[in-house]
């Protein structure tokens, strides 16, 4: 007698019958689609937590070699960021700030 193995599942799919262009007529999609914009906001800002801690141990591990051994980090983490946070929802992304290109070095 093994134990069973039980997977947890989520629907994370917004509502299939939200209408944008009339939130208004089914109230019980507009909510839903609400609280799925909510928990994909918690998840990107999550992620970005993630790598925030990821870099700080990174940078204190690598010491003076941080900016070659660090530098995937820091562009996962600067793009995880981009338009991550409340109040940014419909701002395009020029308004984010000016999108880094990741340069090879070689070493």
């Amino acid at each position: 007698m093994g134990r069973k193995s039980f997977k947890v599942e989520f629907d994370e799919s917004p509502p299939d019958d939200f209408d944008p262009s009339n939130p208004y007529k089914d109230p019980v999609a507009m909510l839903e689609m609400r609280e799925h914009l909510v928990r994909e906001k918690w998840i990107d800002i999550e992620t970005a937590k993630i790598l925030r801690e990821k870099l700080k141990w990174c940078y204190r591990i690598e010491g003076i070699n941080h900016l070659q051994k660090c530098r995937h980090l820091v562009q996962q983490y600067l793009e995880s960021t981009r338009g991550v946070g409340w109040n940014k929802d419909h701002r395009p992304h020029s308004l984010h700030g000016p999108k880094v290109e990741s340069v090879e070095v070689d070493e």
